[in-house]
């Protein structure tokens, strides 16, 4: 059934206010409501925190009175089991709603379809699937979540015109532009955990924090298979700013590890592959600790393995306009590559943007 032009008109308003709570709600989905009567917007309202009233409620609030024989456009179906907040479905019941019109079926077993049962055994028309690609893609890391039990992969490296991401003396500071360098704490300040090789914690020593006034800090995830990050290091030292798990292998020596968790460091063993941490473990470990979307931000290792074991969700690349050169410079992925080219990891929904002199290219695998 092609949707309605006001249907897509309501549903647009909705997924545009879901995006307002990108980066504070999670481990939760982003949700927008808008309640139209007679061709006009009575509510509205976002899913602004985590623990804090959903969508539907905001909107039924603002709207009062008029929500009687209204309907009622959200970017995913209204939760009916009791979480942090009470059923959405028992609010629109009693508010009056005639229609509900929803982009998106959620995703988590508690609730998927009870909620439009409970609206429909109500009396009330429900139209599904209004939007849907759309409000798919806003919540793809809470649906991988939900139905994967992975969280949402974004690998992430700054390159030169010439593919390399340091000199082959390693320094890397800075390929890209401190505008480029902005946007990536705009994006930390949007996930839930940021992660990296223990080789970029003693070349660089990182703190991997947001700089963006307001911005939350993700949880810092080191690789460290044999537990050797440095007790002085500014991210043991930054622990009370933000949680710092530490990755590491079968054979890490107790001892060290016992070093750590008294500096408060939290450890995830999580096996070995040849020697390192068993990525697809440790992802599915950071999956069962509700983390529902993670910023790899290198070293190539850590990124080599994240591509050749097809982990990734989506690549973000900084191509700076220098030529650094260097047979011994690092590349960002390594490994032992293809054969051909047809057999190369292709990307889609490509979008592409510009900060000074960078272009930054965007897409999903």
């Amino acid at each position: 059934m092609t949707p309605s032009d006001a249907d897509v008109k309501y549903m647009s308003l909705a997924l545009e206010l879901a995006e307002k709570g990108r980066g504070k709600v999670e481990p939760n989905p982003m949700v927008g409501a808008v309640v139209v009567k007679n061709g006009l917007v009575v509510g509205k309202g976002y899913h602004q925190a985590f623990g804090g009233p959903h969508a539907e409620v905001f909107a039924l609030s603002e709207g009062k009175e008029a929500c009687a024989g209204a309907t009622l456009y959200v970017s995913m179906e209204p939760c009916a089991h009791y979480g942090k907040t009470a059923p959405c479905v028992d609010a629109i019941i009693k508010a009056g709603i005639k229609g509900v019109v929803i982009a998106i079926i959620d995703p988590n077993p508690i609730t998927s379809g009870k909620g439009m049962r409970m609206l429909r055994d109500a009396g009330i028309d429900v139209k599904l699937g209004v939007m849907e690609p759309q409000a798919a893609k806003l919540n793809a890391p809470f649906l991988k979540l939900m139905q994967k039990g992975f969280p949402y992969v974004i690998v992430k490296w700054a390159m030169s015109l010439d593919g390399k991401i340091a000199t082959h003396t390693g320094d890397s500071r800075w390929i890209s532009s401190e505008e480029s360098r902005e946007y990536v704490h705009k994006i930390r300040g949007q996930v839930d955990g940021i992660m990296v090789g223990i080789n970029t914690v003693q070349r660089d020593d990182p703190l991997l924090t947001c700089r963006i006034k307001g911005g939350r800090n993700p949880r810092r995830i080191i690789i460290d298979s044999n537990a050797v990050i440095p007790l002085n290091s500014r991210l043991i030292n930054t622990i009370q700013e933000s949680e710092l798990f530490v990755a590491v292998g079968s054979n890490a020596p107790q001892e060290r590890i016992e070093k750590l968790k008294q500096r408060g460091c939290k450890i995830i063993s999580a096996g070995d592959v040849n020697g390192l941490v068993d990525m697809k473990i440790l992802f599915q470990q950071l999956g069962k600790m509700n983390l529902t979307n993670v910023l790899v931000e290198g070293g190539s290792r850590v990124i080599t393995s994240i591509i050749e074991e097809r982990l990734a969700d989506k690549i973000m690349v900084f191509i700076a306009p220098i030529i650094v050169g260097g047979e011994g410079a690092l590349s960002s992925v390594m490994g032992a590559g293809i054969t051909h080219i047809c057999e190369s990891i292709k990307l889609t929904d490509i979008t592409t943007k510009r900060f000074a002199n960078d272009l930054v290219i965007e897409g999903t695998l």
